[in-house]
């Protein structure tokens, strides 16, 4: 659950312009049936099963159009739910919960989608004692959602934005000349507190990674017994992260490498969507 002030400072904002996106001026459809205030109440019915995020999100939409709009949950974020299961019910001015269906079930139907795939990626780590992470393969203007979403399905957190780590990819090591070179260069600008972390590609960039003193290391896309290779030569002096193209078909076969974190974009940028609907709008 976001906390107060993140949802003032960081979500609401973005709420709010996902609204102004869908209500330029007026929701027309909704005037022209409903042209004075008239309270009404409506079901928030899950279509499959899943794991279900993103209520607090869903119930702001609302609450930011009127502060009246009662949401009654009968879930929590994360409670694995089933097709036909009534999630919840929405109170309030029938015109508002018309206005803000669609916003509010983009969101909780997005989330719950992450939160859902990433449960079933989840799974298939449990008991190695590697964790999985997600990356900024993101949606632009969702990644506080879509993260939260990722941590709801049981993964964790990579870096939120370009502040909060140093990640020295590909590019920044041709920019910087080298491996050795691009982790001297961020050890004498970044913060003493930040590790370094270095992605590489074969065996010889592992080794240059490892004499350059690289917290984490990257393998990005290579073979398994490239991997394995990297693992026994590393042999605990960095923390190891697997990434490339990593997916729920093809993660399973990475669990013997004995790797801290494997990566996959595929958590957010891969992810359906969960079907939930708003149904049975009447007036109370």
């Amino acid at each position: 659950m976001f906390d107060p002030v993140t949802l003032k400072l960081n979500v609401d904002p973005l709420i709010l312009s996902a609204l102004q996106e869908d209500i330029t001026n007026e929701d027309v459809s909704t005037n022209s049936v409903m042209p004075h205030p008239q309270p009404g109440e409506v079901d928030l019915i899950c279509k499959e099963d899943g794991v279900i995020c993103g209520l607090q999100i869903f119930e702001r939409v609302f609450t930011l159009l009127e502060e009246n709009t009662q949401v009654e949950t009968f879930v929590e974020d994360g409670d694995e739910v089933k097709n036909g299961q009534l999630l919840a019910k929405v109170r309030g001015d029938i015109r508002v919960l018309l206005c803000g269906e669609r916003t509010a079930l983009n969101y909780l139907q997005r989330m719950s989608g992450i939160a859902t795939y990433t449960h079933s990626v989840a799974v298939l780590l449990e008991g190695t004692g590697t964790k999985l992470l997600d990356t900024r393969k993101t949606t632009p203007n969702n990644r506080i959602f879509e993260k939260y979403a990722v941590r709801t399905g049981g993964g964790n957190n990579h870096r939120l934005n370009l502040s909060d780590g140093v990640m020295l990819k590909d590019n920044h090591i041709g920019a910087a000349g080298g491996v050795k070179e691009a982790v001297t260069m961020a050890k004498e600008y970044a913060p003493f507190v930040r590790k370094i972390e270095v992605e590489v590609e074969n065996i010889d960039m592992v080794k240059e990674a490892v004499e350059a003193g690289a917290d984490i290391i990257m393998l990005d896309n290579m073979s398994h017994e490239e991997m394995r290779e990297a693992m026994n030569y590393i042999d605990g002096r960095a923390q190891v992260e697997v990434s490339g193209n990593v997916t729920k078909e093809n993660i399973a076969k990475l669990t013997d490498l004995g790797v801290d974190f494997i990566s996959s974009g595929a958590l957010t940028h891969s992810s359906p969507i969960l079907d939930i609907s708003l149904k049975n709008l009447h007036q109370i």
